[in-house]
């Protein structure tokens, strides 16, 4: 059997964050991803988002090594990059000489402010993108700063899914029209594309800019995490009015808060109470509770606890590879299925076996090595 990309054939170009990730998945649903890195470095098992693809080391600057990176890309569906807007027309790898070169190319770019506006050229990371988007403003507790997610929101979620929204559309659409097309990916877009149902809320006045006010952001005190007897936590999130009264009934609160479960005003007191409610017994203890319930109660498993909860093990959410904990590939197929993960390569491992691929012999590949073309 093969995998959903197989043949599907991707460029990416060396970075951090988004297309590094956007690569992998590409790389797990069976693409052939080839990453051009500026030096060769020895294989790191820790390197997750390495796996499946292959590397060559390419120097640039090198009028040699712009050409095979030239004929690589000539040879793509997909390439991917990363970087502040100029940098890859500068290197001579810009959409314009790639899609005369390569007419059917899906140029993918993606970058965190976008390859324009006032703000296109200058630095930034995740926090910074998800500031001017509205989506970190509701991000903590009333009374401090907001709370840093991680780099899941902007990264990875406007960044990375976005990416490969654009680039799996433009595939698609090549179809009907037998050309590539450019994908401005940023995340100032993508996050805020994600935020339909909150911009829906505000419009019609459920949603506050006030933080730890409203349904999803702490506020409401079935839609939070507590701590246990034995400072463990749980989340509890039963939205809906008979997942909510399941909680009442499994954790002895008062049946009465069924009726005013929306009522804002309730809400401070009642966070306190569940809080010394879920405080008398341990973690374990609440999850005999609510086993097998639709109270909507889970425990707050932090790394090193993932891969042994029942749920995750029965599907294999979580694989270890060399010892290395990662993700099972994502989504799963019924007929073509993913690719099992392996240990990456090493950082330019490839390079000669890509090279000889594109009809260099080993004696031009040793040329190319004395004159400083591969790194």
């Amino acid at each position: 059997m093969t995998s959903p990309l197989h043949q599907l054939k991707v460029i990416e170009m060396a970075g951090l964050g988004p297309c590094p990730l956007a690569g992998q998945l590409l790389a797990d649903l069976g693409a052939e991803v080839i990453v051009i890195d500026r030096a060769s470095t020895p294989a790191d098992p820790t390197d997750i988002n390495r796996r499946h693809k292959r590397s060559l080391a390419l120097n640039l600057k090198s009028p040699e090594a712009l050409k095979i990176a030239q004929q690589l890309i000539a040879q793509a569906d997909i390439l991917i990059e990363g970087f502040r807007p100029g940098v890859m027309e500068k290197l001579g790898l810009g959409p314009d000489e790639c899609l005369r070169a390569n007419p059917k190319l899906i140029y993918g770019r993606m970058t965190g402010w976008g390859q324009t506006g006032p703000l296109a050229q200058t630095a930034g990371h995740d926090l910074n993108y998800l500031a001017i988007t509205g989506a970190l403003y509701p991000l903590g507790t009333a009374d401090q700063p907001p709370v840093p997610p991680l780099n899941l929101a902007a990264d990875y979620g406007g960044g990375t899914m976005f990416l490969l929204l654009g680039i799996l559309a433009a595939l698609y659409e090549r179809h009907t029209s037998d050309e590539g097309q450019v994908i401005d990916a940023a995340m100032v877009d993508g996050v805020p594309a994600m935020m339909g149902l909150l911009h829906t809320w505000f419009a019609r006045g459920w949603w506050t800019n006030q933080r730890e006010a409203n349904f999803l952001d702490g506020g409401a005190p079935f839609y939070r995490c507590y701590t246990t007897a034995d400072n463990k936590y749980l989340s509890v999130a039963p939205l809906e009015p008979h997942f909510f009264k399941e909680l009442l009934a499994k954790a002895g609160i008062p049946a009465e808060h069924q009726d005013s479960q929306y009522q804002k005003e309730h809400w401070p007191e009642r966070s306190q109470h569940y809080a010394n409610i879920f405080r008398q017994k341990t973690q374990a203890e609440w999850i005999a509770i609510f086993e097998g319930s639709d109270a909507c109660v889970a425990p707050v498993l932090n790394f090193d606890q993932v891969e042994a909860h029942p749920h995750n093990a029965a599907r294999g959410s979580f694989v270890r590879v060399n010892g290395v904990l990662q993700s099972a590939p994502a989504p799963r197929f019924s007929r073509t299925p993913a690719k099992t993960p392996i240990e990456p390569r090493a950082v330019g491992g490839d390079t000669a076996n890509i090279l000889s691929t594109l009809g260099y012999s080993a004696d031009q590949i040793a040329e190319l090595q004395s004159a400083g073309a591969l790194t």
